[in-house]
């Protein structure tokens, strides 16, 4: 019965704590103004927009997988 209590108490412990950081993260997150949040994604979307795409090569047919897999010509 000892052992029950314990465990009960561990995980009412944990509980708590959990919420404790959810909390905290959320005051965290909340701190930000919305206009610094705006100015952020802005910036973020202006360097993403900046970086040079890098094309692929194209896609080859599965046929042609297959053929260079198990041509004898390697």
């Amino acid at each position: 019965m000892k052992l029950w209590k314990i465990l009960g108490m561990a995980g009412v412990v944990g509980v708590a704590a959990t919420g404790a950081l959810v909390v905290k993260s959320e005051r965290t997150r909340r701190a930000y103004a919305p206009d610094e949040v705006r100015d952020q994604l802005h910036n973020r979307y202006a360097r993403a927009g900046a970086t040079p795409q890098v094309d692929a090569a194209p896609e080859r047919t599965r046929m042609q997988r297959l053929k260079e897999r198990f041509s004898r010509a390697r």
